[in-house]
């Protein structure tokens, strides 16, 4: 009797188990095969909660402390014209000046990088469902080009002028002059002149732009990512037309 006692709570606790586990592996698969094909209003409110996140979260993150400077991906860099100036003043001992110059450039653009969100926002408020559609169901960077078309100017004219006083704020502007007037006073060559804060402003955009990339990538590609039912739903769906039209 005991036996069969303990072989009925063993069948039991299995069945328990494998209920369970039945019930996460479908869960894990809902986002792509079980939720059925989503409303317009579903795809229209799905995709730009994931825009909105994505945008959101990579403003935050690049607004941090190092978050571009600890970015090798986007760190900015002297620019390509001055690469000559930075080879040459490290040669001759002034690599610590070289070094507040990045520094300082960096902190300007993380300084800058929270302003854009309110500018994602509205892009994103103002998109059709033409539009959801053509992103949804577009290559795996069509939003990042959506932004890139819609916000580049806005982005421009809010990051700059922020980009300008930081980069006072933390003496960016004198270690560039100082470095480039270093760098011009050496024999036969020839005079380097950077609009510092228009290039500061232009690499911090394309910094951004490249952390949104990353981030509408990552909720194409991985389930995981999908942190709702709708957003599951929606991007099951685009996976589905997509692969029915070889895109």
């Amino acid at each position: 009797m005991g036996t069969k006692k303990f072989n009925y709570s063993l069948v039991f606790l299995l069945s328990f188990t494998l209920f369970f586990t039945s019930c996460d592996t479908l869960n894990q698969l809902g986002g792509q095969f079980g939720l059925g094909t989503p409303t317009e209003a579903e795809i229209n409110s799905g995709l730009k909660q994931a825009l909105e996140y994505g945008t959101s979260y990579a403003s935050d993150r690049l607004s941090e402390e190092d978050g571009y400077l600890g970015n090798l991906a986007i760190k900015i860099v002297f620019p390509e014209e001055a690469q000559k100036v930075e080879n040459t003043l490290r040669s001759i001992g002034l690599g610590n000046l070289c070094d507040q110059v990045i520094t300082s450039v960096n902190r300007a653009a993380e300084d800058a990088a929270i302003e854009a969100k309110p500018i994602f926002v509205a892009a994103i408020k103002e998109m059709t469902i033409t539009d959801v559609r053509n992103i949804l169901l577009g290559q795996n960077d069509a939003a990042t080009q959506y932004f890139e078309n819609k916000t580049t100017s806005s982005l421009e004219s809010k990051f700059k002028p922020i980009i300008e006083t930081s980069l006072n704020k933390v003496g960016a502007t004198k270690y560039w002059g100082d470095v480039i007037g270093k760098y011009n006073q050496v024999p036969l060559v020839k005079p380097i002149e950077t609009d510092l804060s228009k290039y500061v402003t232009q690499k911090a955009i394309d910094g951004l732009f490249y952390e949104i990339a990353k981030e509408e990538l990552k909720i194409r590609e991985n389930v995981a990512a999908r942190s709702t039912v709708l957003l599951q739903k929606v991007f099951g769906y685009a996976e589905r037309e997509k692969a029915g039209s070889g895109i």
